[in-house]
């Protein structure tokens, strides 16, 4: 816009200076020529008057020479031609005239018409030629066949007028130069608060609902300030309002969950008391006393989980990582769970990293166990380290080495819709399930995962040490809290990594690829 508005002022200055000295060079060589005119005119006219009234017509040779001579005597530096019939007389008898005096002029001094006057170039040099003719002095003012002319050089006038030109053609540079600072000047004034604006929206936009504008003067550039600032202001107040809202709900989640854990738990024990003697029970109490503990069991896992997303919400969440061998970490979570049976496994050895061995198992359990539930056998589990320029590798490019931990199934795979929400908090990969509750026998039918140690949910996804369901089901419609696949991305996050999925394979299912960097303590990568 500084560009534009300079280039503008300089070519509206420049159009300005040209037009006006365009115009100053006409009127002033109008006016030069207009005088030279006049001039030649009125001196021929006096001086003819004055010779002729003494010479005697008609005239020989050297009478009309003599007369030629004493006309151009009191004209200057002038030529004057006589001609009367067939003599002729130049004042100047080096002077060659013929180019000079044209057969219009001549045509029109013999018609006798009065004075006549023409610019001519010769050479390339202007002259200006006046012809009067002699007239009788009776009353009939005829002709006498006397004809005058006078020849003016015009040089020194066409000199004055370019030299005039030239004054003002200098003058442009200076007025251009005049215009590009004027303009320069004018720009910043104008595109200060412009520019000031700008910053400001551009922190505005980054986050900063504080910055604000001066405002000065009462233009529209000062309206705009003090519309902007009114709006920053708005919004300001708006995201006070909503970041308190939002601590408020966080708070409350955390709070209802913190006062429901304690009845849960000796709902709990009751529950557990009931299983175990549900064998004893009519069929219908029977299968009542496992459907409490079932439910009981589920909303404790709900708990847990509306837990520990309070706490990823509060920012609260923090690692308690250690170096661990990553391999056995994975086959003591599926162990844990009774699944090293029901999947595929390959764990090269030594690959060790520092991580929270609790969060990590929390991931495995909720990718496992979501494959095993909605996928179809086999199930894969495969570690590997990938180093900068990881290829196709979800979540691997440049800095470093990558642990890459990728599950997967051969089952019909996510529908491309729930691609985008699989991490959704509450989603379910197909909305028209109904919950079923929990039917297995036995005291283990309850069973929870293991406590976390800081209070947080239990490795998620999967059935308890029993055979029961764990806390945190993710994509199931029937079982788990539906935070599942929510909290393992938050862990991975938390850990700096993140879980990519491929919903749609070539050789069918789909696969869950958790990436993280490889932290190290020993020797290859001192942290």
């Amino acid at each position: 816009m500084r560009v534009r508005l300079v280039v503008t002022f300089v070519l509206v200055a420049l159009l300005s200076a040209v037009t006006a000295t365009a115009l100053a060079y006409r009127d002033a060589r109008t006016a030069v020529l207009q005088r030279t005119q006049n001039t030649a005119v009125d001196d021929l006219r006096e001086r003819v008057a004055a010779v002729a009234a003494g010479f005697d017509l008609p005239p020989d040779q050297r009478s009309l020479s003599r007369f030629a001579a004493e006309v151009s005597e009191g004209l200057g530096a002038r030529i004057v031609v006589a001609r009367h019939q067939d003599l002729t007389a130049v004042s100047d008898a080096y002077a060659d005239t013929e180019g000079r005096i044209t057969a219009e002029l001549r045509a029109a001094v013999r018609a006798g018409d009065g004075t006549r006057f023409q610019r001519v170039e010769w050479r390339g040099e202007p002259y200006l030629v006046v012809g009067t003719p002699v007239t009788y002095a009776d009353g009939d003012r005829r002709t006498s066949g006397l004809e005058v002319f006078a020849i003016t050089d015009l040089r020194a006038e066409r000199d004055d007028t370019e030299a005039l030109l030239d004054s003002v053609r200098e003058g442009i540079v200076p007025v251009v130069a005049v215009a590009a600072l004027l303009a320069l000047l004018a720009a910043g004034t104008v595109l200060r608060p412009v520019r000031k604006l700008g910053r400001a929206t551009r922190e505005l936009a980054a986050g900063d609902l504080g910055s604000r504008v001066a405002v000065r003067g009462h233009d529209e550039l000062a309206d705009l300030a003090r519309t902007f600032n009114e709006t920053a202001g708005a919004l300001q107040s708006s995201d006070a309002e909503l970041r308190a809202q939002e601590a408020k709900a966080r708070r409350f989640v955390a709070d209802v969950s913190h006062e429901l854990r304690t009845p849960l738990a000796a709902m709990a024990m009751v529950a557990t008391v009931l299983e175990e003697d549900a064998d004893q029970l009519p069929p219908d109490a029977a299968r009542a006393a496992r459907t409490v503990g079932a439910e009981t069991a589920r909303l404790s896992r709900l708990v847990e989980d509306l837990m520990e997303i309070s706490r990823f919400d509060a920012g609260a969440a923090r690692l308690n990582a250690s170096e661990t061998d990553l391999a056995d970490t994975v086959r003591a979570s599926l162990a844990l769970r009774g699944w090293t049976d029901r999947v595929t496994l390959d764990l090269p050895e030594g690959v060790r990293a520092v991580v929270d061995r609790r969060r990590v198992d929390v991931i495995v359990a909720n990718l496992v166990g979501n494959a095993l539930r909605h996928g179809a056998p086999p199930v894969t589990v495969t570690l590997a380290v990938v180093r900068a320029g990881g290829g196709d590798v979800p979540g691997v490019g440049e800095g470093g080495e990558r642990v890459v931990l990728e599950v997967a199934d051969r089952g019909p795979g996510l529908p491309p819709e729930a691609r985008e929400r699989v991490f959704d908090r509450f989603y379910k990969a197909d909305e028209a399930r109904t919950r079923t509750t929990a039917t297995a026998t036995g005291p283990a039918a309850t069973a929870t995962g293991p406590a976390a140690p800081d209070g947080g949910s239990a490795p998620d996804g999967g059935p308890g040490p029993g055979g029961g369901p764990g806390p945190g089901a993710g994509l199931d419609g029937g079982q788990g809290s539906g935070l599942g696949m929510a909290i393992a991305l938050e862990n991975a996050r938390l850990h700096g990594g993140t879980i990519e999925v491929e919903a749609q394979r070539p050789r069918g299912g789909a696969a869950f690829t958790l990436v993280l960097p490889l932290r190290r303590t020993d020797g290859e990568g001192e942290e």
